[in-house]
């Protein structure tokens, strides 16, 4: 069917309106003129009218300043330099920050959800209350970040740097934190249970209150001269499996295995 059919047929079935022709051949309407988005939607069928229509909409949130409180749910913000950027209370659900510099950036509150940090800085960014659930951030900088009460649930971490980091009442339930960096951090109050926290680096950390560990992983897991006398959930099993030395401090139904001092290359 040609297309003037298909638009004498709409009107005719819609509207009750008749597309004719003129005395002379020409084709005319009695009434309305045919609107741009009906003859998109019988050229191109309803799925790609909508989400041609759709598209440039859906997108402009992704064009806003960065600013508090604003939704970049979905944004592309990837190669960026945002250091400083105040983004207090922002949703940033699933937003890609691939290697863009949030280095200084207020995060307080924000809802980072499933966002995209692979290779983000976010050092000395401040986070308290922030949720970071589900977040993909391997190889990322969050040194001297500051994050009281943050969400780091089911985080993919690996080889993330926490170096310095101030973590006080945060949780890294079920996050994968191979080979990540807590180096001179200070925790209190963290939850790591049931993380994996294998080859990570604890060694030089600051514990300043209980740390849960129950059913975290911990091969390999460096806690050279790290106080874990008052951590929770913690077995012999899991001591056994990690590395520390004569300055570990456990908890006191724990004994230091006979393979501490571990052998690094």
């Amino acid at each position: 069917m040609k297309i003037h059919d298909e638009v004498r047929k709409y009107f005719a079935d819609v509207h009750g309106e008749s597309v004719g022709r003129s005395i002379d051949g020409t084709h005319a309407a009695r009434t309305r003129r045919t609107s741009i988005p009906v003859l998109l939607a019988l050229m191109l069928g309803p799925a790609v009218l909508a989400l041609a229509w759709a598209g440039p909409a859906a997108a402009v949130h992704c064009r806003t300043s960065p600013a508090p409180g604003l939704d970049w749910t979905d944004c592309n913000k990837s190669r960026l330099m945002l250091r400083g950027a105040d983004l207090e209370g922002a949703t940033l659900l699933g937003t890609d920050f691939t290697l863009t510099d949030l280095r200084d950036a207020n995060l307080r509150s924000a809802n980072l959800e499933k966002a995209k940090l692979v290779r983000t800085s976010l050092a000395g960014a401040k986070a308290e209350k922030a949720n970071f659930d589900r977040v993909e951030a391997h190889r990322s900088s969050f040194v001297d970040m500051s994050a009281e009460g943050a969400s780091f649930t089911n985080a993919a971490l690996q080889r993330a740097d926490f170096s310095r980091a101030h973590l006080s009442g945060v949780t890294f339930e079920k996050a994968e934190l191979g080979r990540a960096k807590f180096t001179g951090a200070k925790l209190r109050g963290i939850r790591f249970s049931r993380a994996n926290l294998s080859r990570a680096d604890l060694s030089g950390a600051i514990i300043e209150g209980p740390i849960a560990l129950d059913h975290s992983v911990l091969f390999l897991t460096r806690i050279e001269g790290v106080d874990l006398s008052s951590a929770t959930g913690l077995h012999q099993a899991q001591v056994n499996l990690a590395c520390g030395d004569a300055a570990t401090k456990l908890p006191p139904e724990l004994t230091v295995p006979p393979t501490w001092p571990c052998g690094f290359d």
